[in-house]
């Protein structure tokens, strides 16, 4: 013992090499109680191939000491040999007191390697062996709502909440809360969120967004604010609090949260389309169209945000912002046949009439059932003096809409014109 007491010392000194080597040198002479210190040392000091080796010689010089199948389990898996783990666990029985620790380990090993009802089977051994221990409902618990099974749990979280309130660092409470609201239950679900005391961010937010779900907006308003001001820096909340106040008619509030979002995630698309459609409901257009350009430097294939451009830059008649936009977007490979057609708009709008003709023909392929396209796209090409080609397309509009008899009578009069 004197040998491994100078090792310890050894190593508080940061004399790592010369503490080991007095431990192995030592280890060959060592008995029974001083091997297992060692062992335990390795293990504190991450030697864990070398703890194994001691620990697996002592556990087959004494195969009916628990303690020893354990701690060699625990090393197993911290090597992450699951299925040596599995065997040593596998040898305990219910004579061996730490039988229960042993299926639980089990369960955990299972669930891990996707088995979960050999994990389930393991855990209701557990419970059959002790069924009063809050442990095992809570870990059967955890294992339905793992795999999806909410409603299952909800009986095994409720039965250890009857008797105890925090498992390790988890509140039961909020477990319940989120199985509650999984399942649709958001009224049930809001009760155990109030039930908690714990801050934590994570619950915070989810629990404003289970108000938020149950349309409580002010439940949810008043607990992402806390949660803003508990941690600023909780980057998920500035885009649902602002669309809960925009939601509320409280358009300031929401365009601030959502600026102050964007100081903390300056890379979030959503939250500058948010900030831009805020800022162009405020009157402030300019910074509005700065806002979402951002959205779509960021993606430009993120449509809701070029959508929403274009129509504000049609409200204000600015033909060459949209061509500018839309032309941009597309170079950077972003296909979409909406795009073609409101390209083609826009440089007929702005009399560039060649690019307008060509983008007209490239929407072509995908409108030529779309009466509203039909139309518009023959009145261009009678414009061009494409008279034969808007006969062909008015041709096929009245396929589509046959009781247009303007139409009709219009592509007579281009047919009349066209024979003197």
């Amino acid at each position: 013992m004197e040998e491994i007491h100078e090792a310890i010392k050894l190593m508080e000194q940061n004399k790592t090499e010369e503490a080991i080597n007095k431990l192995e040198t030592y280890l060959p002479v060592a008995n029974e109680e001083d091997r297992y210190t060692i062992g335990e040392l390795y293990m504190q000091w991450g030697m864990l191939e070398e703890a194994k080796f001691i620990f697996q010689a002592l556990s087959e010089q004494y195969p009916k000491e628990s303690e020893l199948k354990i701690m060699l389990a625990e090393i197993h898996i911290d090597l992450q040999e699951d299925e040596e783990a599995i065997e040593v666990l596998n040898r305990f029985t219910s004579e061996d007191e730490e039988y229960m620790e042993a299926l639980v380990q089990l369960a955990d090993l299972y669930q891990a390697q996707g088995l979960f009802e050999v994990s389930e089977q393991k855990l209701l051994e557990a419970k059959n062996f002790d069924p009063t221990e809050p442990v095992i409902d809570f870990a059967l618990g955890e294992l339905a709502f793992s795999t999806g099974e909410y409603q299952k749990s909800i009986p095994y979280y409720e039965k250890v909440y009857e008797v105890q309130g925090l498992i390790g660092d988890i509140e039961v409470a909020a477990r319940l809360a989120e199985a509650y609201a999984a399942t649709g239950e958001f009224e049930k679900a809001i009760e155990f969120y109030q039930s908690t005391e714990s801050e934590n961010p994570d619950n915070l937010f989810k629990y404003g967004f289970t108000a938020y779900r149950a349309q409580r907006m002010d439940i949810a308003v008043k607990v992402w604010e806390q949660l803003i001001e508990n941690d600023p820096y909780y980057q998920s909340v500035y885009l649902y609090l602002a669309q809960t106040y925009e939601a509320e008619g409280m358009i300031e509030e929401a365009y601030q949260t959502a600026q102050k979002g964007l100081k903390t995630d300056e890379f979030n698309k959503e939250l500058y389309h948010l900030a831009g459609v805020l800022a162009y409901k405020l009157g402030n257009n300019e910074e509005s169209y700065k806002l979402v350009r951002e959205a779509v430097a960021i993606d430009p294939g993120f449509k809701e945000a070029v959508l929403f451009l274009i129509e504000s830059y049609k409200g204000n008649q600015d033909y060459e912002a949209i061509a500018e936009l839309l032309s941009s977007i597309m170079e950077n490979g972003e296909e979409d046949a909406n795009y073609h057609w409101e390209l083609a708009k826009a440089y007929r709008e702005i009399e560039s009439y060649q690019d307008a003709l060509i983008q007209y023909q490239a929407a072509y392929t995908n409108f030529k059932e779309d009466s509203d396209f039909l139309k518009e796209y023959g009145y261009f090409l009678v414009e061009e003096g494409r008279t034969q080609e808007a006969k062909e397309v008015f041709a096929k509009y009245l396929v589509i809409e046959p009781s247009d008899h303007e139409i009709e009578e219009y592509l007579s009069r281009l047919s009349e014109t066209e024979e003197m």
